[in-house]
């Protein structure tokens, strides 16, 4: 059996709660109160002012952007959306506490992270429209993002496939000797997935120095987690594995911020994995297909909007004298129109030519590739009401 001695609670930082095998209860890290105000027993996370608001500033700015691109859907100007609204302190506040260098692998709700990291609202437009200035030159479905140069691995659709990755990938950090972390986000449903167990496993047998950051927010699009699973939510599952593991306030960015930061500390000098369990809620529907009233009550919504994540970091702030309320105001109106206005220029760029989608595959595209090309032109060509941003340039 291997030695597992590491799992004690060397790294612990302030009520960080590090669980190991054999336990039953699994607590919950807390700073915050709903209202804003401290925990009489919690313990402050070192924050600068400085990275405090540049969290909540992430914080609306993803919140405006919700708001603008579910209504840009609605209009169908864009197919699809996923909003992040009530989960904004768990994909920001774990982003605030990694490092540059540290790789991000997503499931799909985590542009707070992104946009944390600097991704631009053009950039953020140009890859929802598809159209040429995108990373990826529009092959990918709207929010699947990705950026090489923000060590934010491309989304991809499937379930849980980014968790054995994230294995892979921090066990390549750790043989390159890299002052590195892979932090994998996922959703409780997708911890369902066999993905979920191959890659935890790995990474503990392997002591690859992964974050696995499971956004617990209650349902599997419409499916309750009471219906998912009769177990301990996935905390549970990180300790049977031989992992340590912290469960925290989703809802409360420092409990967040704080649990990350152990976990990073953790992995770097035992070079392991760690699970963070974030107890969150999902406020908006699980993307613009969806229609919640089907399955959730209105008052079960209102209970978790007292617990707002913006509101209860927002009020911190102000408590400590951080937030100028005039200046955050004018934050909030220049953001709402630059993101209009990056919206309205990105719908207008073309597409990108049909011929390079065979392209970036081979060095020379084979005979195959070609031919498959011509018969998706002869298509078009007799559908051309099917595809209007693409048939009048055939």
């Amino acid at each position: 059996m291997k030695d597992r001695n590491h799992l004690g609670n060397i790294g612990l930082i302030h009520q960080v709660n590090i669980i190991e095998n054999g336990l039953i209860d699994i607590p919950m890290l807390q700073v915050l109160q709903p209202d804003g105000s401290v925990h009489s027993k919690a313990d402050l996370p070192e924050i600068t002012e400085h990275c405090a608001l540049k969290i909540l500033h992430t914080m609306q700015y993803i919140r405006l952007l919700d708001e603008r691109m579910v209504a840009a859907q609605r209009q169908g100007r864009i197919s699809f959306y996923l909003a992040c609204t009530g989960e904004e302190a768990s994909t920001i506040g774990s982003a605030a506490a990694l490092e540059p260098q540290d790789m991000i692998m997503s499931q799909y709700r985590e542009q707070g992270a992104l946009a944390y990291r600097g991704f631009t609202t053009k950039e953020f437009m140009d890859q929802m429209f598809s159209n040429q200035n995108e990373l990826n030159k529009g092959r990918q479905m709207p929010i699947h993002y990705g950026s090489k140069a923000l060590n934010f691995m491309t989304i991809s659709s499937p379930l849980g496939t980014q968790i054995p990755q994230a294995s892979g990938y921090a066990y390549g950090q750790k043989m390159a000797g890299l002052d590195a972390v892979t932090i994998c986000y996922f959703g409780e449903g997708a911890a369902s997935e066999g993905d979920f167990h191959a890659g935890v496993n790995m990474a503990a047998v392997l002591d690859c120095p992964a974050i696995f950051f499971c956004r617990n927010n209650g349902y599997a699009i419409s499916t309750p987690s009471e219906e998912q699973f009769a177990g301990d939510g996935i905390a549970s599952r990180g300790i049977g594995y031989g992992v340590r593991t912290i469960r925290v306030d989703g809802n409360d960015v420092l409990a967040v911020y704080s649990a990350t930061q152990a976990a990073r500390k953790i992995a770097l000098e035992h070079q392991c994995p760690v699970l963070i369990e974030a107890m969150t809620y999902r406020l908006a529907a699980h993307s613009t297909s969806d229609d919640p009233t089907g399955y959730r009550s209105k008052d079960e919504e209102e209970r978790w909007r007292l617990k707002d994540p913006v509101l209860r970091f927002k009020t911190w702030i102000d408590a400590k004298g951080w937030l100028n309320k005039e200046q955050n105001l004018e934050f909030i109106e220049q953001t709402r129109q630059e993101i209009l206005k990056e919206l309205k220029l990105a719908e207008q760029v073309p597409i990108c030519p049909i011929e390079q989608i065979i392209e970036d595959v081979y060095d020379t595209p084979p005979w195959h590739l070609k031919a498959q090309l011509a018969e998706l032109k002869t298509h078009i060509k007799k559908y051309p009401e099917a595809y209007p941003k693409t048939s009048g340039r055939l």
